[in-house]
């Protein structure tokens, strides 16, 4: 039941639960004078229902009722209605009851019989205090909701900066290597005349030498000195390349024949020393641009670095396929693997784990990868071989 003034106007809202009858018209009056809309209820649960239907700012809650006693009614209300605050009506004026009802969940304890204006004035302060909590409380939920934003925030701040430091670190890297590349020009530009005047030399005899020879093993040994005369005279030219040239390619080339090409001048290492090799085209690539003579000494690099891992037998495995604009090549032996704490390391210019190595095949390698917008590196490396992932664009 319902009773409230005709004035339509915003009011706190205030349902009274007691059994008696007299008490609830009273209270309901005074309540609906000094601006309240009042709901009553004579037992708890049909309070309860009043609550629920209408979420009351406040409720005037009797001590002793014949259908669920005061205590249990406020421990109710509190625990499924916690924003509606609960002011307790008794007869029973003591100070272990009071307390009782306070540390229950209570606002205010008010004996009966009461003064109108005293019921009021503290029905009020009561609703003060209320707006103060429930306000309290919506700031404290604001401060958790800021505060995990606030940690997102710093989350997604440290992963930046994360990112951003290991972007400069890469940056800084590829500018040493870069450095050490050209430092490797200008020194293969400052000794490539002191090479080349003895290779001439060498070439000289060699041609004069042949004038004179009849014999099929001597002319064949001269021609194999010749061959290496020009093989290192490529080498110089190709280092000198790949340390200062940024000119662009137009032609295309098909990536399995030059692989084919590469792997075809290791054939007598292969058979001598029994290497199996195992080639898995799944596709016919895509051609990509590029200088084929460039991409066939990346992979010479690494069939001979596979090679020297392989001194007694093993198995060289070629897989090439296409994939989201790319084509993708993987070359892996079955070697003893690359140290881990040397990997890091195996691309940086004139690092070498070789006597007599100079450390600029995979550098280099790299370098030509990367100049024709592919990428070259390690996918993984155990003491059951390494396998190398080269990846280059194609245009369709």
């Amino acid at each position: 039941m319902m009773i409230e003034s005709g004035a339509p106007a915003v009011k706190p809202t205030v349902v009274i639960i007691d059994d008696d009858r007299n008490v609830l018209e009273l209270t309901s009056l005074i309540l609906l004078k000094h601006g309240f809309q009042s709901y009553v209820a004579d037992g708890a649960n049909e309070g309860f229902e009043l609550i629920a239907t209408h979420s009351p700012e406040l409720v005037l809650l009797d001590y002793m009722m014949p259908e669920m006693d005061g205590l249990s009614a406020l421990q109710f209300i509190k625990n499924h209605f916690p924003d509606t605050y609960v002011v307790m009506l008794t007869g029973k004026g003591s100070e272990e009851v009071a307390v009782e009802l306070m540390k229950n969940g209570a606002s205010e304890y008010i004996l009966k019989p009461f003064n109108n204006r005293n019921l009021v004035e503290r029905l009020k302060n009561v609703m003060r205090i209320r707006e103060i909590e429930l306000h309290n409380r919506e700031l404290q939920k604001q401060q958790v909701q800021l505060l995990s934003e606030i940690e997102q925030w710093n989350l997604e701040l440290k992963r930046r900066v994360r990112e951003k430091t290991e972007e400069l670190h890469n940056a800084h890297e590829e500018i040493v290597q870069s450095e050490k590349l050209a430092a490797m020009g200008y020194l293969s530009a400052g000794v490539a005349h002191e090479i080349r005047n003895p290779l001439n030399s060498i070439a000289l005899f060699v041609q004069l030498m042949r004038q004179t020879t009849t014999e099929p093993d001597q002319l064949e040994h001269q021609a194999k000195i010749m061959k290496e005369v020009d093989r290192i005279d490529s080498i110089i030219r190709k280092l000198l390349d790949a340390s200062r040239r940024t000119r662009v390619i137009s032609s295309t080339v098909q990536i399995n024949q030059v692989i084919d090409n590469a792997i075809e001048a290791f054939t007598p290492q292969i058979e001598t020393r029994k290497i199996q090799v195992e080639r898995q085209y799944h596709c016919v690539p895509p051609p990509i641009t590029a200088d084929p003579t460039e991409l066939e000494q990346i992979f010479t690099n690494l069939f001979l670095n596979a090679l020297d891992a392989m001194s007694r037998g093993g198995r060289l495995a070629i897989e090439l396929f296409a994939k989201d604009g790319r084509v993708i090549v993987r070359v892996g032996d079955s070697g003893h693997g690359i140290a881990e704490d040397v990997l890091p390391s195996i691309f940086e210019p004139f690092f070498s784990t070789k006597g007599r190595g100079t450390g600029m095949g995979l550098p280099v390698a790299q370098r030509i990868a990367r100049m024709y917008e592919g990428s070259m590196e390690v996918e993984c490396s155990s003491s059951e071989g390494t396998t190398f992932r080269l990846e280059f664009p194609f245009y369709s």
